[in-house]
């Protein structure tokens, strides 16, 4: 009885295995009846499953996360003939597990062979789609400026264009897969390509610089012009105060010309008393000859002298300093001190 209970227990364990299969919440499941699958036959719902053991019924399962597919390096060329060594990645998963069965299914019996040959038919409609590189220049791809490079447009085209057809001019939607990304992980640039990109980078530096400089140029011409006409407008007014300080002093000095006019001798002596005043103002000693202009009134004889006719203190200005003076003794050199403490003189 023992030995019949264990059999029957290992019986029901080989049955129920045979019998029963699981689905996880990250899988998709294709119940096939003789090697072929139907309407029904896909399962997405997890869960514990019943079917009819091998040979009548069998189970593939595929696991509906994202898969990474990375491509060897290939040469492509830009716009400009420039060639560059790319390498390329997209990430795709099993959308329709349906689908994906009925086009891989020749493949082998296992999942495993059937993403290996998915990936073949992906690999190549991704080097494919990678031809869109040809349709950039080397200076729209790399940039100096990070904001100015186009390839994330041209990662954009990419994933469109392998969405868009398959390798046999199928959509990708036919086999049953989706491409979720679409990146450029690695670009080699040969050295020619690179001496053309350095010196790309180089004539765009010069560019900036060159910007920059006229950018300074023009600046320095505005303020040199705002400076010019400053001071064109400082030189007018400094020009105009100037017209008009000449103006009001030829006004203030008309009726000095007047005063000469009317009696020059006694303008001229009020001149000699202004700088006599101006000459005593400090304390000082003067050793002159009373025969020099405006000297004239230091003369012991200048006020009393009887043939000295017209304002006294005139002469001196009117008379030849080189001819003899009638005067001997008045002409003689006297010395004057101003006292500013008494304000008279010695």
């Amino acid at each position: 009885m023992i030995i019949l209970a264990v059999g029957l227990v290992f019986a029901l364990a080989l049955l129920s295995r045979a019998m029963t299969y699981t689905v996880r919440f990250t899988e998709a499941a294709v119940l096939t009846t003789f090697g072929s699958a139907g309407a029904g036959a896909e399962k997405t719902s997890a869960g514990l499953k019943f079917k009819w053991p091998d040979p009548i019924q069998s189970v593939t399962k595929y696991d509906t996360r994202s898969r990474i597919l990375q491509t060897r390096s290939h040469t492509q060329q830009t716009k400009d003939s420039k060639q560059l060594e790319v390498e390329s990645f997209c990430t795709w998963r099993v959308k329709n597990p349906l689908k994906f069965f009925q086009r891989f299914s020749n493949a082998g019996d296992r999942a495993t062979d059937h993403y290996k040959k998915a990936e073949e038919v992906l690999r190549g409609n991704l080097l494919s789609a990678v031809g869109e590189i040809s349709k950039y220049s080397l200076n729209e791809l790399f940039s100096t400026d990070a904001k100015s490079t186009k390839l994330a447009e041209l990662e954009g085209k990419i994933l469109a264009g392998l969405r868009a057809t398959a390798q046999d001019k199928g959509s990708l939607d036919d086999y049953g897969m989706e491409v979720v990304t679409v990146g450029i992980n690695r670009i080699v640039l040969p050295d020619e390509t690179t001496k053309a990109v350095f010196e790309s980078m180089k004539a765009e530096r010069a560019r900036l610089v060159a910007d920059l400089e006229s950018k300074g140029v023009s600046a320095a011409q505005a303020i040199t012009s705002a400076a010019q006409q400053n001071a064109r407008r400082i030189e007018d007014f400094t020009a105009a105060l100037a017209a008009d300080i000449r103006k009001k002093g030829d006004e203030e000095a008309l009726d000095s010309v007047k005063q000469m006019n009317q009696s020059p001798e006694l303008a001229v002596f009020l001149k000699n008393m202004d700088f006599i005043r101006e000459s005593l103002a400090k304390r000082i000693t003067l050793i002159f000859s009373t025969a020099m202009p405006g000297m004239e009134n230091y003369s012991p004889g200048a006020m009393t002298n009887p043939k000295r006719a017209g304002v006294p203190g005139i002469q001196g200005l009117m008379a030849d300093t080189s001819a003899e003076s009638p005067n001997a003794e008045a002409d003689k050199p006297a010395a004057v001190a101003s006292d500013p403490k008494t304000g008279g003189q010695r």
